[in-house]
């Protein structure tokens, strides 16, 4: 079979790869001296270090030392670099802290190149397409860079130009290392918990996804649509017509870089509010989407001088099913609930475990872990702090992280990072609860509807102090109107779905042969000044309507479809 060239490629393949670069020496044999030579030197200076007695004396060193390997060997291995920066179950600590730091910053590759490369992609020169183009990049990473135009029509623009020969470069490197992977992984005393192979071609398809301009352009387009109806969030308009894999024009975003504090208060921009778009922007991506970015790092994230966070750069992405989105919620239940069997249950699910793991000596090491997490010290709560932690069970105990989690916990830290760089003081709880809290008790969904009652009702019996702790935290977000989620409870209770819950409360109400006045009391302390007497007997008859419509509907058909032609005329 002819080997097909894979600078040709646009998904990941590693057979076509394979068979390409097999008997290919004088290409991969001065590639390998170059791999052989840049890690030797770092495994020399480690085993060095054994042999004299210099280990802790020279870790840092040397944890600094692999993050400039990467560096010098390029784009795939500073790729790589990266993703190790978010496994823990694969990395010590002390260079997991180093390669968190690593930068994918490259010198820029020349403009007559970039320029040529344009020309190539899009049939005509840059003369042609732009009005004017700036004459070096604004900006350059290890995939390519960006100069600044504008367009005949007056829009300006930012225009994305691949660095040349990368998808042969990372092609050759990725054959390499599977290479390895096949023949060195069985000798390596990693926790993978699978074939290192697979690990390799998760990158490469992940590391294909990203190369490719009009992928990207997509995952943009459809992060846009999710956020629509946010204005706080801005996303990037893609130009179609002068965009293609290789080459990305789209929008150009005015504002600052997120860690830029000095412009912020300059721009007499809100450093919290940034904060809290950030936050809620990020859970809603997670929680509500399933859909999201995985690369928030600080020149991705711009404040806009009308208050906006605009996100950019697509390239990587990912999402989740709804079955995870939901393990997702009841591990944060069972956090809730201090229910640490469950939720190491919920580990399994989610790939954290493997099904055949014992959990028993595990659940201790939660607990003591994660105990504090919902209790007194919830205000000390951040992700770094979490992730520390785990590394160490990582080593303990079973633990391995799924690459889609890896992405995860990499967006969640950094922009936590972010948080911290604006505002020292910050707790991401004084966000994230809020929107969970109002997530939980909204319970637009019979899924969400559910794991509110496992919150709020422990062995049978309804957890006063949890109801009252969450209402006073959703408050704190001073968007949240408790009266509409009142209106949507009362409906929920009339429904038949909720005709269990109607006894439930019932029983809370008069449980230990007692009303439980002084609750009931201490929950309308909470709300009373958000309610008055008209709000609260409309939002009481809108329930009693829709749920004495509803019930017609079933019984006269007709009625169903009188309510659906009113309803234009009444908007």
């Amino acid at each position: 079979m002819t080997a097909v060239d894979p600078g040709f490629l646009q998904t990941y393949d590693p057979l076509v790869i394979g068979r390409y670069y097999r008997w290919r020496f004088w290409t991969t044999g001065w590639r390998v001296l170059q791999i052989v030579w840049w890690l030797g030197t770092f495994v020399l200076g480690l085993q060095s270090d054994r042999w004299f007695g210099r280990e802790t004396q020279n870790q840092p060193r040397r944890a600094a030392q692999l993050r400039q390997v990467l560096t010098n060997l390029g784009p795939t291995f500073i790729k790589v670099g990266q993703a190790l920066s978010t496994r823990p179950d694969l990395v010590r600590k002390d260079f997991l802290e180093e390669l968190i730091k690593l930068q994918d910053q490259l010198p820029p590759f020349p403009t007559p190149l970039a320029r040529a490369i344009i020309e190539s992609e899009l049939d005509r020169s840059p003369e042609e397409i732009f009005s004017s183009i700036s004459p070096a990049p604004v900006a350059a990473a290890s995939l390519g860079q960006v100069y600044r135009a504008r367009l005949f029509s007056g829009e300006e623009v930012a225009v994305k130009v691949q660095r040349p020969n990368l998808r042969p470069m990372i092609c050759r490197d990725l054959f390499l290392m599977r290479w390895a992977a096949f023949w060195l992984g069985r000798f390596l005393p990693l926790n993978l918990g699978h074939d290192l192979t697979l690990i390799v071609d998760e990158f490469g398809t992940k590391l294909f996804e990203e190369i490719d301009y009009l992928n990207e352009g997509r995952n943009a387009e459809r992060f846009a649509e999710n956020f629509k109806t946010d204005p706080t969030v801005k996303v990037p308009r893609i130009y179609w017509t002068h965009s293609t894999h290789r080459v990305l024009t789209l929008e150009w975003i005015e504002g600052c870089k997120l860690i830029d504090v000095e412009t912020i208060a300059a721009a007499n921009l809100e450093r919290d509010r940034l904060i809290e778009i950030g936050v809620t922007s990020g859970l809603r991506q997670l929680l509500e989407f399933g859909f999201f970015h995985a690369d928030p790092h600080p020149g991705n994230l711009f404040a806009m001088a009308d208050g906006r966070m605009a996100y950019i750069d697509f390239g990587m992405m990912d999402q989740l099913n709804q079955e995870t989105k939901e393990t997702l919620v009841d591990a944060v239940v069972y956090l809730i609930n201090q229910d640490f069997e469950r939720l190491g249950q919920a580990f399994v699910k989610l790939g954290f475990l493997t099904p055949d793991t014992e959990l028993g000596p595990i659940i201790p090491a939660l607990q003591r872990v994660l105990g504090d997490t919902m209790g007194a010290k919830v205000r000390d709560f951040n992700f770094k702090t979490i992730t520390d932690q785990f590394s160490e069970l990582m080593y303990e105990y079973p633990f391995r992280v799924p690459a889609k989690f890896a992405l995860i916990i990499r967006s969640l830290v950094t922009q936590e990072g972010l948080a911290l760089s604006l505002n020292p003081d910050f707790k991401i709880v004084d966000v994230a609860y809020p929107y969970v809290a109002r997530r939980l008790l909204l319970g637009e969904t019979p899924s969400l509807r559910q794991r509110l009652l496992e919150v709020l009702f422990k062995d049978g019996q309804l957890q006063w102090q949890r109801l009252e702790n969450m209402l006073a935290i959703a408050r704190s977000d001073t968007n949240f109107d408790v009266l509409p989620t009142a209106g949507m409870g009362l409906r929920y209770l009339m429904s038949e779905e909720g005709g269990r819950l109607r006894q439930m409360i019932l029983l809370a109400l008069t449980e230990d042969d007692r009303l439980h006045t002084e609750e009931v009391q201490r929950l309308w302390t909470l709300v009373k000044d958000n309610i008055t007497v008209n709000r609260l007997l409309g939002a009481a008859w809108s329930a009693l309507t829709d749920y004495s419509l509803q019930q017609a509907e079933q019984l006269v058909p007709v009625v169903g479809e009188l309510r659906q032609a009113l309803q234009p005329s009444q908007s």
